[in-house]
């Protein structure tokens, strides 16, 4: 997911990574268009569903009601923790905790994708790959 900047440039803001949901929640509670932009950079699974059906949904089967909730319990938290990280971490820092926990997934982005959501360039992501070399 990500929006586009004043400046014309692309900031990342969200990785569906393996398994992952992303969704614009206040685009949905709000029924307005989303401010973002959600883009597929592998195969993925894509569902689009209308509030309305989403809560005559959550009305025959209060158990999905459970469901979505915990997912948005999950992705409240991994939003705080990458506001964290943000505040807490140098580029570096932060480039390492995400290598460490999505080693794969950093192999198979795009490193312009990467820098994006971790807060830097594209050469700085470079300098640190070559330092690890």
């Amino acid at each position: 997911m990500y929006l586009s900047t004043n400046t014309g440039t692309e900031q990342i803001i969200q990785f569906g990574i393996d398994n992952w949901w992303i969704t614009d929640y206040t685009s949905l509670e709000m029924q307005k268009p989303s401010i973002y932009t959600i883009q597929a950079v592998e195969d993925s699974e894509i569902l689009v569903i209308d509030k309305r059906i989403q809560e005559e949904l959550f009305s025959a089967i209060p158990k999905l009601e459970r469901y979505f909730r915990i997912i948005l319990q999950r992705i409240h938290s991994a939003y705080l923790m990458r506001i964290h990280y943000i505040y807490n971490m140098s580029g570096e820092e932060r480039y390492n905790h995400f290598n460490g926990m999505f080693p794969e997934f950093v192999q198979r982005v795009p490193q312009y994708m990467l820098a994006s959501y971790l807060g830097f360039t594209p050469e700085f992501l470079s300098k640190i790959r070559a330092r690890k070399s």
